[in-house]
Parts: structure tokens; C-alpha cells; sequence
């Protein structure tokens, strides 16, 4: 007999706050660093139903850099934590929550720490975000600002 069969299954906390998120984006971005707006492109796809969830995002060339990231939850706290990577080489972990239309996405750390708030329309078809960071963890200046719209 299976023990594992016998055990009741682990709690699990959901993602599905960010259900709002899954489907395909248009992005036009404005950074401090580049002389006129960038356009990409970003999806949202489960991985696994409520629990993982994907994020690609692609820029045109001389926009920012294309990443790919995975969102998760710890079931002992409320926050969620989202996996990053992009072409540069570049991994970072960040903090993320989703609650009552605002989507806000945070990394602390002691020579690079940003901070980004999104705010979704209330027919869920647009998102506009506004970035920032800090390289000493009390100053604070623009990073990357995204508008995202949902494409049709």
C-alpha cells in the first residue's frame, strides 16, 4: 500500500488573484536611459493551475532586456515570490502581491533595491506601472515605467 496515499494532502495557497494577469500584453515602456518609448510584448500562462505562474516579456532591440520569471507562493506567508532572469545573465528574486486592483513588485537589497506598482484598470485590460530604485536603500529615482495593454 501507498503510504503517501493515506496522508491528507499539504495546505496550498492559491494564486488565482492573478488570474487577472493571464493572456497576452502589449508593453510601451520609458526608462530615464533611453531617448524614446519601448515596445514589447508580455505573456501570462499557468504553469501549474493557481499555484505557478509564467511571465515572459520581450522588448524590441534597444529596449530594456527580455526576461523570463516565475511567480510562486510559500504557504507561510502572504507575499509571493517571483523568480527572475533575463538575457543579460541577470537572477534576481523579488516580493509580489496582488490585492484589489494593485499589483505591487519589491526587491530589497543592499546596492540595487527596486520598488514597482501597478494599477489595473477596472475593465482589467490595462495596467499602468510605475518603477523605481535605489542603489543605497534611501534614495529613491525613476526606474521603468510600463503601460500594458491587454491584446484583443
Amino acid at each position: 500500500m501507498n503510504e503517501h496515499a493515506e496522508r491528507p494532502p499539504q495546505p496550498t495557497s492559491s494564486l488565482k488573484q492573478f488570474d487577472i494577469l493571464v493572456g497576452e500584453w502589449n508593453m510601451i515602456g520609458a526608462h530615464p536611459g533611453l531617448p524614446s518609448a519601448a515596445h514589447g510584448h508580455s505573456s501570462f500562462e499557468w504553469l501549474m493551475e493557481g499555484t505557478l505562474l509564467l511571465w515572459h516579456f520581450d522588448w524590441e532591440r534597444g529596449g530594456p532586456p527580455s526576461a523570463l520569471s516565475v511567480i510562486g507562493h510559500d504557504d507561510s506567508v502572504e507575499t509571493c515570490s517571483m523568480l527572475y532572469s533575463d538575457e543579460r545573465g541577470v537572477a534576481r528574486i523579488y516580493q509580489m502581491s496582488l490585492e484589489g486592483g494593485v499589483w505591487k513588485m519589491w526587491r530589497d537589497a543592499p546596492d540595487f533595491s527596486q520598488r514597482m506598482i501597478g494599477t489595473i484598470s477596472s475593465d482589467g485590460n490595462t495596467i499602468t506601472w510605475y518603477g523605481e530604485l535605489s542603489r543605497d536603500s534611501s534614495n529613491w529615482e525613476q526606474d521603468l515605467d510600463v503601460t500594458y495593454t491587454r491584446k484583443q
